[in-house]
């Protein structure tokens, strides 16, 4: 059953194997019901992957294969509270390795074009400390990474 509110996320053709991935590389992450199209479509044939339900991270999301028209752009993404640097750095190369590819300031783009912010809780707490000479600091220092660099955040806090 779908939840009352489901992130609907478009695909071309892809939304199984999108799925598949989360699944496999983010905790409390599931592929749920596949709904296949019981007609022909614009973007396919009766019996095609039409609809994937599936969680993120406990967040319900839909996969529509609704065809090449639409794509993902950096108006929506997925950001990932990482609580250390191997969980930032598991999180950050499944995804960038796997087709994806790096942004700056912690983000980066899966294989089908998803955005994703991989943020650590340790750059969180720096860039809003209550002293803003700090949170100055870490912010510049974020403003130059791609991945997150933990350590680097906290000389940065640190001064």
């Amino acid at each position: 059953m779908v939840s009352k509110n489901t992130i609907c996320l478009w695909y071309d053709g892809t939304a199984l194997d999108a799925a598949q991935f989360y699944a496999q590389t983010f905790p409390d992450s599931v592929v749920g019901r596949i709904c296949r199209a019981p007609a022909d479509y614009p973007a396919g044939k009766k019996g095609d992957i039409l609809t994937v339900e599936f969680t993120v991270l406990g967040i319900p999301c839909l996969g529509l294969n609704g065809g090449p028209q639409v794509r993902h752009n950096d108006a929506f993404s997925f950001q990932v509270a990482t609580d250390d640097q191997a969980e930032t750095d598991r999180l950050w190369n499944a995804i960038t390795s796997n087709g994806g590819q790096e942004s700056v300031c912690g983000w980066c783009k899966d294989k089908w074009g998803l955005s994703w912010q991989v943020t650590p809780r340790a750059l969180t707490d720096a860039i809003t400390d209550p002293d803003p000479a700090v949170a100055t600091r870490a912010f510049q220092a974020m403003m130059h990474m791609k991945k997150i660099d933990i350590a680097a955040i906290e000389a940065a806090r640190r001064g």
